[in-house]
């Protein structure tokens, strides 16, 4: 049987503390954690983010251009992508195989066609 709560009162009578077993304690602990991992487990899956396949990891791991790997994951062909962003297919293809860097500008409407962050392109 748990022992109640010991409640401390301050001068005017206001309960001030509360002193408990310490088992009630590491119980009222793991629920706070528990509480805690299901509001952050239900935040992510609300965010709705997007996942990819292991393969386009591992196409970026082997060092593959990310503006070719999320190109292909997204079904385009280097014109349509060239296409969206207002940009040549030739320098779209100068940037997946490495020729050019590509600048902030077209790397911005490049993420944008492809439905990406600045950041995954580079």
């Amino acid at each position: 049987m748990t022992r109640p709560a010991q409640i401390i009162r301050d001068g005017n009578g206001k309960a001030a503390f509360a002193v408990l077993p310490i088992a009630e304690y590491e119980r009222l602990l793991e629920a706070a954690d528990e509480a805690a991992a299901i509001q952050a487990y239900d935040a992510y899956r609300n965010a709705s983010p997007e996942t990819f396949p292991d393969g386009v990891a591992a196409r970026l791991l082997e060092g593959e251009h990310p503006v070719k790997v999320f190109r292909d994951h997204r079904g385009l062909t280097q014109t349509q992508l060239a296409e969206a962003a207002g940009l040549k297919q030739s320098y779209v293809s100068q940037i997946e195989v490495g020729t050019r860097n590509g600048s902030v500008d077209a790397l911005k409407r490049i993420a944008q066609a492809l439905r990406m962050e600045l950041g995954d392109l580079t």
